[in-house]
């Protein structure tokens, strides 16, 4: 099936942000994981494996729809050197996903593609899941402070 060339864009764009964000958090994961911090190395790497299935999702339906999958693209991976920064990126990087995932399923809408919008909006809890996921890391930092938050990380 023909797809609108915008979508194809639009999913092209989301495809380059999953990948980007793969690469963060398992960056971010092995640097948690080299640094004792394990339980913060799983939380990560299983945000990563998500991200791989949407990307997965994203590279069936833009194939469905006779677009070429393009995954050579990366945003800036923003790598934090401390645990604080780790988090703050990884926050700013799934309100973006969020924003992004939101416009594109305003324009699946529009051109009345439904499927590929409820996948969009699948995807879309996925990603609202991670943010509260990081915010509440956000906030246990916050509470405890960073010294006895990474006592908690410790495996």
């Amino acid at each position: 099936m023909k797809g609108d060339a915008r979508l194809i864009d639009t999913l092209n764009s989301l495809l380059a942000d999953e990948l980007t964000a793969i690469n963060q958090y398992i960056v971010h994961g092995e640097m948690c994981e080299d640094w004792g911090y394990g339980k913060l190395h799983s939380k990560a790497e299983k945000r990563a494996i998500d991200e791989m299935k949407h990307a997965e999702k994203l590279i069936g339906r833009i194939l469905f729809l006779e677009g070429i999958p393009i995954v050579s693209n990366l945003n800036k991976i923003q790598i934090g050197n401390e645990i604080p920064v780790q988090v703050e990126n990884d926050r700013a990087a799934e309100m973006g996903a969020i924003k992004a995932y939101n416009d594109a399923i305003v324009l699946a809408g529009e051109l009345r593609d439904y499927a590929t919008r409820d996948m969009l909006m699948e995807i879309l809890k996925d990603e609202d899941r991670h943010m509260d996921e990081i915010e509440e890391l956000q906030d246990q930092i916050e509470q405890m402070t960073l010294p006895i938050f990474l006592t908690t990380q410790v495996d």
